[in-house]
């Protein structure tokens, strides 16, 4: 894998700039210095930012690499990157609802259950049986499904992975119950029995008495 080192450059022009360093084979075989701007020191502003943003740069830099092509990228390293490229606070493909609703599947059920996976051993027969024995609403275990679905599809737009296996993942999002709904006749009765007339009286007018 790709280590490289991290260094603070100066300019002529401008603030100081955060560069990555590394040396890969070519195509004739001979290894080359290659060289990255990973962000400013006013964007990145201690090593530590630096370090966060390396992370997925390496990751992108060992996928082009062909000998990393036999090693196995697991679920917890794909979930990194995608949470630095998709849900960081500066990224406004979506919402701030949206990203904390994924954090939160990931963070819960997602990552503690496949993170030491790699993405060729997450199979969907498996994550289908997984899902069903999850103690959620039909809706619930069918959203964790769609997250899953589209850190996969991030993989395969970053060319870190080939495949998608949860298209095949079978899950309704149906009800278990259907609901009941009220007729007029039954919720004038519930109001009524709840003492709450006098109140919802001078709120709305009541549904006029069907029977």
């Amino acid at each position: 894998m790709q280590n490289g080192c991290l260094i603070r450059s100066p300019r002529l022009r401008g603030s100081e700039i955060w560069e990555f360093r590394w040396r890969e084979a070519g195509p004739d075989g001979r290894r080359k210095h290659r060289r990255l701007i990973v962000g400013s020191v006013l964007e990145l502003r201690n090593e530590a930012a630096a370090l966060a943003a390396v992370s997925t740069l390496k990751l992108e830099i060992n996928s082009n690499d062909v000998r990393m092509k036999s090693k196995l990228l697991m679920w917890s390293a794909l979930v990194d990157h995608y949470r630095q490229q998709e849900l960081a606070v500066d990224n406004l493909f979506r919402t701030a609802s949206t990203k904390t609703t994924y954090e939160g599947y990931l963070r819960k059920w997602i990552v503690p259950r496949w993170g030491e996976y790699s993405l060729a051993n997450i199979k969907a027969v498996e994550v289908e049986l997984w899902l069903r024995q999850l103690p959620l609403a039909p809706g619930s275990r069918c959203k964790i499904r769609n997250v899953m679905s589209v850190i996969f599809n991030h993989a395969i737009r970053h060319d870190l992975f080939d495949r998608n296996p949860i298209s095949h993942v079978r899950q309704s999002a149906k009800r278990r119950t259907i609901p009941k709904i009220l007729t007029a006749n039954e919720i004038q009765r519930l109001i009524g029995a709840l003492g709450l007339r006098g109140e919802l009286s001078s709120c709305w007018p009541l549904a006029p008495d069907l029977g």
